[in-house]
Formats: C-alpha cells, sequence, structure tokens
C-alpha cells in the first residue's frame, strides 16, 4: 500500500510539473484530467488503509464483562439534504426518534475534507453516513452537530468564509464536468500517466511534441535536482 501511495504521489508531483509547463489547450485537459484520476487514487487508497487500520484496531478490544445492547445491523444513508450560509455548510439528516436516544449514540467525526457520522441503537438498528473528498476545506474545531426532532444536522464551518460551493463533495463537481480523455484505469498508475502522454504525443502536431518534450525533460531535471538535495 505505502509503495503504491508513493509512486501515486510521484506521478502527481510529475503531472503537476507537466502542467505548469504545458500551453496546449488539449494538452492541459489530457493532464488536469489525469490530475484529478491521481488524486481521486490516491485518497481511495488512504480511506482503505485508515478502515483496515480501524478495523484491526477493532479486533484488538478486549471483550466486554457485561454483554452489549444489540444494536442490529448498520444502514447506511444515503439520503439527506444540504443548504449553506455565509459561515456554514448544513447538512440534514432525516432520522425518526434520533431525538430521543443518548446524546454519546450520536457521534460525528470532522477533518478537514470529510466527516463520519454514526448513530448507534435507534429502533435496534445503527445508521452510518461517510462523506469524504468534500469540495472544500472546512474547520474540524469549528465543526459541529445538532439534534432536533426527527433530524441530525451537521454543521460544517467554512474554512474560507464567504465563498460559495456548487456541490457539496469533488465527486460531484467531477460528475458535471465534461467527459474525460479515456485511458485505462486498470492499470499500474504510472503506466496510466505514460498512456495518457503517449497518446498526445501521437495525435498532436509538430508544435504540441516540442511542448511536451520540454516540459519532459525540464521535469526529469526539477525531479533530479530534487533527488540530490537530500
Amino acid at each position: 500500500m505505502a509503495s503504491t501511495v508513493e509512486e501515486l504521489q510521484k506521478d502527481l508531483e510529475e503531472v503537476k510539473v507537466l502542467l505548469e509547463k504545458a500551453t496546449r489547450k488539449r494538452v492541459r485537459d489530457a493532464l488536469t484530467a489525469e490530475k484529478s484520476r491521481i488524486e481521486t487514487e490516491i485518497k481511495n487508497k488512504m480511506q482503505q488503509k485508515s478502515q483496515r487500520k480501524a478495523e484491526l484496531l477493532e479486533n484488538e478490544k478486549p471483550a466486554a464483562v457485561v454483554a452489549p445492547i444489540t444494536t442490529g445491523y448498520t444502514v447506511k444513508i444515503s439520503n439527506y439534504g444540504w443548504d449553506q450560509s455565509d459561515k456554514f455548510v448544513k447538512i440534514y439528516i432525516t432520522l425518526t426518534g434520533v431525538h430521543q436516544v443518548p446524546a454519546e449514540n450520536v457521534q460525528v467525526h470532522f477533518t478537514e475534507r470529510s466527516f463520519d457520522l454514526l448513530v448507534k441503537n435507534l429502533n435496534g438498528k445503527s445508521y452510518s453516513m461517510i462523506v469524504n473528498n468534500l469540495l472544500k476545506p472546512i474547520s474540524v474545531e469549528g465543526s459541529s452537530k445538532k439534534i432536533k426532532t426527527d433530524t441530525v444536522l451537521i454543521l460544517c464551518r467554512k474554512k474560507a468564509e464567504n465563498t460559495r460551493w456548487d456541490y457539496l463533495t469533488q465527486v460531484e463537481k467531477e460528475c458535471k464536468e465534461k467527459e474525460k480523455p479515456s485511458y485505462d484505469t486498470e492499470t499500474d498508475p504510472s503506466e496510466g500517466l505514460m498512456n495518457v502522454l503517449k497518446k498526445i504525443y501521437e495525435d498532436g502536431d509538430d508544435d504540441m511534441k516540442r511542448t511536451i518534450n520540454k516540459a519532459w525533460v525540464e521535469s526529469r531535471e526539477k525531479q533530479a535536482k530534487g533527488d540530490t538535495e537530500f
């Protein structure tokens, strides 16, 4: 896992360098799409790593002396509404009877780009909602939750106030964007990047090829220079 993420990080840095050097729109569009794909894959792999770590820690916990209350299965929450103010992005989740459970049964964990809601033992079930890759950063300390009648209100404090969110997550935004250049997502991350650049190079005119060659050489020189500084 670590080596794969490390390689993805290197690919991402190289794409960023190439993107800075590229001037042709077609080249920039393809590199931007590749940058987005690599960033998403890094986040997914880090999330998988965190989930596995959490599962291992959970399995290592000693068995409780008193049998826990049976909470049945966990229901994933997919229906919600949201709006925003100058300071907050507000997510509304309707759960009948949630205001009647103990306050400690409603837990929300925030990071700068995500939140994780867990409601335990509500009518014999648990309810979970995980939203990753929020559109923009939030303040962990300034975010909170409120319990209202049959409703959980999650308040994500905007890190940059007075900014508008057109979407709740980056994924939603990307789904609305125009179709990206095709590439094989099943290949190794480095191969995917190479295939994208190769296709652009083969289909491009002489100016485009010179642009790619120049950007590629400069990125390699920059990478080599960085390696010698350690």
